[in-house]
C-alpha cells in the first residue's frame, strides 16, 4: 500500500477502508485525483472481520470481483468463508497500491465557508482538509437490540448476531434466534446442526432460491444488474420501493454453507427446529410472540416468485438464454403456532438478536439526514457540493451494497467528481 502518514490538505478523503472505499480508491487513481483512504481499524478486511467463525459468502466467490482485481482463485462457483473475504479486501488494498491510513478514526466530519478547503475532518491522529469527501462506510454501523430485550431474565445470556462467534461459546442450553433474515437462518441451522435446542423467531423476510432454471441465483441477478436495462428488466430500483425504510429490511436468506444450499423455515421445522412468530414482549423468562408465523412463512415462500422470478424469467426469454425450467418442488409443512414460551421451561440459556444495525453517523456535522438517519442523496451525490457516499444499501438498486454492486456505483460517482467544488 501507499501512505501511511496522514496528510495536513488533500483534494479527496475517503472515509472507510472496505471493499467500498478501497474500489473508490481505485477510480480515484485511475482519475489522478490525489486521495487517502482512512481505515479506523488498525488492520484491511472491512466488515467482514466482524462475522461468526464458521461465516460464509452467500454470493458465490465470482462476485468477489472488484475493480482492477478479478476473482482469480480456482473455485468460482465456491462461497468464500470469513477470513478468506476478509484477506481478499485486504489484498485488493495491495494489488491497487491504495493510499491507506490504519487506526484513525473520523470523530468529525464538517464543511467550512472559510479556509483552505472547503471540508476539515478530524480525526484521533490530527485534522486534514480536503476538497472533496466520500464516505464508505456502508449502512450497518450499529448493533441493534430492541428494547424488549430489557425485560428478559438476567438467567437469559443476549448477545447480537455481531458478537456471536461460534455454538461453543455459548452456554449450554437451547438458543431462541431472533430474526429470520441472512444471519438469523444461518446461525440457527448452525446451532441445531450442533445439537442445540433452537427456537427461531420469524419476521417478515423473504427467502430466494440457491439455484434457478440451472444457475445460481446471483448468476441471475448479475444479469439483470448488467444486461437488464437492455431487455427491460432492471434490478428493482430505490424508487421503486414503496417505503424507504424498506431500504434497510433484511435480506432474503439463502446459504453459502455445504456447497451452497436453500434455507426453507418450513423445512427447518420439519426437522426439529422450534419456529414461532415476531417476536413481541418478554416478561422474565415468559416471552410472547405475534400470531404471524402462518403470514410470514407464506411472504418467505412467495418472495421470489413476487420480487426476482418475472424480471429473470422475462430476461431469459428476451436474451434468448438456454435456461434449464424451473424445477424448485414445494415443501408445504405447516408448523404449530406457538405465542408464547417460558424460557426456563424449555431450558433456553441464550437469545441471539438478529435484528440488524441502526446507522451512525453522528460525526458528520452537516443537516442531510433523512427520518431514519440515512443521508439524502442521489445515487450517492449528497445536497453537500463535493460530500458523496458509496457503499450504501440502495443506492441505486438492490445491487448497490452487495459485492459486485458496489463497482458500478464508484464508476458513476467518480465521473461526478470532475465536476468544480462549490464553496
Amino acid at each position: 500500500m501507499g501512505m501511511t502518514e496522514l496528510p495536513q490538505r488533500i483534494d479527496t478523503v475517503v472515509v472507510g477502508g472496505g471493499q467500498a472505499g478501497l474500489t473508490m480508491s481505485w477510480y480515484l487513481r485511475q482519475a489522478g485525483r490525489e486521495h487517502v483512504v482512512l481505515e479506523r481499524r488498525d488492520r484491511l478486511g472491512g466488515g467482514w472481520q466482524d462475522r461468526w467463525d464458521a461465516f460464509r459468502l452467500v454470493t458465490p466467490n465470482w462476485c468477489a470481483s472488484f475493480p482492477g482485481y478479478a476473482y482469480d482463485g480456482d473455485d468460482r462457483d465456491g462461497y468464500m468463508p470469513r477470513d478468506e473475504i476478509a484477506a481478499r479486501v485486504a489484498r485488493y488494498a495491495e494489488v491497487i497500491d491504495a493510499p491507506v491510513v490504519l487506526g484513525t478514526a473520523v470523530e468529525r466530519l464538517e464543511r467550512r465557508s472559510r479556509g483552505a478547503a472547503p471540508f476539515q475532518l478530524t480525526t484521533g491522529r490530527g485534522t486534514i482538509d480536503a476538497d472533496r469527501v466520500v464516505v464508505a462506510v456502508g449502512g450497518f454501523h450499529v448493533p441493534r437490540i430492541p428494547a424488549a430485550g430489557e425485560s428478559l431474565s438476567g438467567r437469559v445470556t443476549q448477545l447480537h448476531s455481531h458478537n456471536y462467534r461460534n455454538q461453543a461459546a455459548l452456554p449450554p442450553g437451547g438458543v431462541l434466534v431472533v430474526g429470520s433474515a441472512q444471519s438469523g437462518v444461518q446461525i440457527a441451522e448452525e446451532l441445531h446442526e450442533a445439537g442445540r435446542r433452537v427456537v427461531l423467531s420469524v419476521g417478515h423476510c423473504g427467502r430466494v432460491p440457491r439455484r434457478y432454471r440451472g444457475s445460481d441465483i446471483f448468476h441471475w441477478l448479475w444479469s439483470l444488474r448488467t444486461r437488464g436495462e437492455e431487455f427491460g428488466t432492471p434490478l428493482p430500483s430505490v424508487e421503486t420501493l414503496p417505503d424507504p425504510r424498506l431500504r434497510f429490511a433484511g435480506n432474503p436468506h439463502l446459504s453459502g454453507h455445504r456447497g451452497g444450499h436453500d434455507t426453507n423455515l418450513r423445512r427447518f421445522a420439519a426437522d426439529g427446529m422450534t419456529v414461532v412468530g415476531h417476536f413481541d414482549e418478554a416478561d422474565g423468562e415468559r416471552v410472547r410472540f405475534a400470531p404471524d408465523l402462518a403470514a410470514n412463512l407464506q411472504f418467505a415462500d412467495g418472495f421470489f416468485d413476487e420480487r426476482f422470478r418475472p424480471g429473470i424469467d422475462t430476461f431469459i426469454e428476451r436474451a434468448g438464454v438456454d435456461a434449464q425450467p424451473d424445477d424448485r418442488e414445494p415443501f408445504d409443512f405447516e408448523p404449530p403456532t406457538i405465542t408464547e414460551l417460558d424460557l426456563g421451561a424449555e431450558g433456553v440459556s441464550t437469545v441471539i438478536w438478529t435484528s440488524g444495525y441502526r446507522l451512525d453517523y453522528g460525526w458528520i456535522d452537516l443537516p442531510i439526514f433523512d427520518a431514519q438517519g440515512a443521508p439524502r442523496h442521489a445515487r450517492g451525490v449528497s445536497e453537500v457540493p463535493g460530500l458523496f457516499f458509496l457503499g450504501l444499501p440502495w443506492q441505486r438498486d438492490q445491487g448497490s451494497a452487495t459485492l459486485f454492486g458496489v463497482g458500478r456505483d464508484g464508476a458513476w460517482l467518480a465521473e461526478r467528481m470532475e465536476a468544480p467544488v462549490a464553496l
